[in-house]
């Protein structure tokens, strides 16, 4: 039986990860990988920390060298946040016959935002037979998927909290960028009364898949609120470095009506290195009803490995669904691939 076959697209700090743990894993193998610049023509094993061994060589390549018809079984895209940005890689992934999961924010539930291109992405993956699907920690499970697996021990259900105490220290240049990590509180204030600061991306998504899930119907878009978070200390993480006074996080609220009343309310401060001022990180899920649901994680589910670890874990579960666009409400549930790839597959 064949391996498993992965091309990585992004081999940044999640796209690497991801690498990483695929060479750990028994019946699957990585083909090919896609960078841009400089980096053409050299070894993946250049940017990643496990020795390339008496390993076939992956050299990185431009995406129309790497990715051909049915080169592969899944790509992962580890390039963007938001779809629109995402869309033509994905779509082009799709064209070639080959599955795709993304760790785009938006991607977990594109429709929220994108529902046009969340109709063009479905009807390309059906034509051409395979699936895309957009996962991670947060959006992707923590706040939204682990949410409605709760809700099913309830009769009812009247109020939902989520909130997500986190680190931001695994995740790279490009998140700490949309977080305004290591910029003034000035800026960072301009950067949210002028919308150049992303912030957390995936409240619509969390929020639209939560009250699908369950059948409550959105009565207005999905409020957001933005505040920095001041460090008072010198921080230094792997992708970031902040100065006593500079925003080292950012603080963001989601809110959800339903008939006009507030029944889903997301809270999520994160910066890097919150020990440093005594934060301790946690995930708690938070439901008013019958009965009522307390859940606590302490610490938190670490946002980087849990990215990688969820776009990985879902390699069989894509390639198994049925064609189209996917969210992680259609497929089952996640899960450690501890065994031999191969045999979850369904050939």
């Amino acid at each position: 039986m064949e391996n498993v076959k992965v091309v990585i697209w992004g081999l940044g700090a999640m796209g690497s990860g991801m690498a990483e743990m695929l060479l750990k894993k028994k019946g699957v193998e990585i083909v090919g990988a896609v960078g841009r610049g400089k980096k053409i023509g050299t070894s993946m094993y250049d940017y990643l920390s496990v020795e390339r061994g008496d390993r076939k060589d992956v050299m990185l390549g431009a995406y129309e060298d790497v990715i051909t018809e049915k080169s592969a079984d899944v790509v992962l895209l580890c390039t963007d946040s938001f779809t629109k940005n995402a869309f033509e890689k994905i779509k082009y992934c799709l064209e070639k016959k080959i599955n795709v999961i993304s760790s785009a924010e938006e991607m977990s539930y594109p429709k929220a935002m994108e529902p046009e291109l969340t109709k063009e992405m479905d009807r390309i993956a059906k034509e051409n037979g395979v699936s895309v699907l957009g996962t991670g920690i947060n959006p992707g499970l923590i706040m939204d998927l682990l949410v409605v697996l709760l809700t099913g021990a309830c009769e009812e259900v009247d109020h939902i909290t989520a909130r997500r105490v986190n680190s931001l220290s695994p995740f790279g240049p490009a998140v700490m960028e949309e977080q305004g990590i290591g910029i003034t509180v000035d800026a960072f204030n301009k950067g949210v009364e002028e919308g150049t600061l992303a912030g957390h991306v995936g409240f619509n998504e969390s929020v639209n898949m939560i009250a699908d899930a369950i059948g409550w119907k959105l009565s207005d878009e999905v409020k957001q609120s933005m505040e920095p978070i001041v460090s008072n200390v010198y921080r230094k993480s792997p992708y970031a470095e902040v100065q006593a006074g500079d925003v080292a996080g950012c603080a963001m609220k989601g809110f959800g009506y339903v008939d006009n009343e507030l029944k889903i309310e997301m809270d999520h401060p994160q910066q890097i290195e919150p020990e440093l001022e005594g934060t301790n990180t946690g995930d708690y899920v938070i439901i008013k009803g019958v009965p009522d649901i307390n859940m606590a994680i302490k610490p938190e589910v670490p946002g980087g490995i849990g990215t990688i670890a969820m776009c990985v874990n879902m390699i069989p579960q894509i390639i198994n669904s049925k064609p189209g666009l996917k969210t992680m409400l259609d497929l089952p549930v996640p899960r450690a691939i501890m065994g031999d790839m191969r045999n979850m597959i369904e050939r």
